[in-house]
């Protein structure tokens, strides 16, 4: 990973990308933004249009070349094409594309953001997987519509796994336990045990990168930014630092 600055954000970029001359990319951080509390989705287009507007500036793009899915941890996963384009779309938290142009994003403050690339195919992707994320596999299910629609093979992708919570902040409860050990052979792996009854602490890098690999991604081509959200307060919101009204950091991607 490299941190930068684009206009006036600071953003980090994955090395694993570096050399792919046809792709533009970030992830944000807390510096640059003019308000304290960035957001890119809202019932309101004044909670988010401003600050839409500040990220394209500092890519010198327009705005209207940006789409975000309005998050609700399901695993939804939209192709995104010049027919069906919209800036926001609704109940969504995986997007895809092989049109060049269209920037295609997502916004976490501890969930796991997650971006492919198929520099075979010329296909994009870009995921929010928080815990209901990772345990449905959402970037298994995305993975899956890039081989239906695009014809990529999975041992071509590389991935980039963005700024997130990491194990020691993010303990967890009886639910989330269970649905952990439902749904992955690995889990002893994927928790430790909590000194608090029924609780564990839940790695979600490891199960992201367990879902990517299981998917047919190679070791390899796979990238963890390995930086914590709740850990690098100066650098990343969170939302179980801060609350859930913080602002969130934007991990995009787009075909040149």
């Amino acid at each position: 990973m490299r941190k930068m600055l684009q206009g006036r954000l600071s953003v980090f970029k994955f090395e694993s990308f570096k050399k792919y001359k046809n792709i533009a990319h970030f992830v944000t951080t807390k510096e640059g933004w003019v308000g304290n509390k960035p957001r890119f989705t809202g019932d309101s287009e004044s909670i988010y249009a401003g600050y839409r507007k500040e990220l394209a500036v500092s890519c010198e793009l327009d705005a209207d070349q940006f789409v975000f899915p309005r998050q609700t941890h399901s695993d939804r996963v939209v192709v995104v094409t010049s027919e069906n384009f919209t800036n926001t779309i609704d109940d969504t938290d995986a997007l895809i594309t092989n049109e060049p142009g269209i920037f295609i994003c997502v916004q976490t403050a501890d969930c796991v953001p997650i971006l492919l690339f198929d520099p075979v195919k010329k296909v994009v992707a870009a995921i929010h997987a928080g815990w209901k994320g990772t345990i449905s596999k959402i970037a298994k299910k995305t993975i899956g519509q890039m081989t239906e629609k695009f014809g990529c093979n999975p041992a071509d992708i590389v991935a980039g796994i963005g700024p997130s919570i990491h194990i020691h902040a993010y303990e967890v409860g009886p639910e989330v336990v269970e649905a952990v050990e439902a749904s992955f052979s690995n889990s002893p792996a994927l928790l430790k045990p909590s000194m608090n009854e029924g609780r564990a602490y839940f790695d979600l890098w490891e199960a992201n990168q367990t879902v990517l690999m299981e998917s047919g991604i190679q070791e390899e081509n796979i990238e963890l930014m390995g930086l914590c959200s709740f850990e690098q307060a100066d650098l990343f919101y969170s939302a179980r630092r801060d609350g859930t009204d913080t602002g969130r950091m934007v991990s995009g991607i787009r075909l040149i």
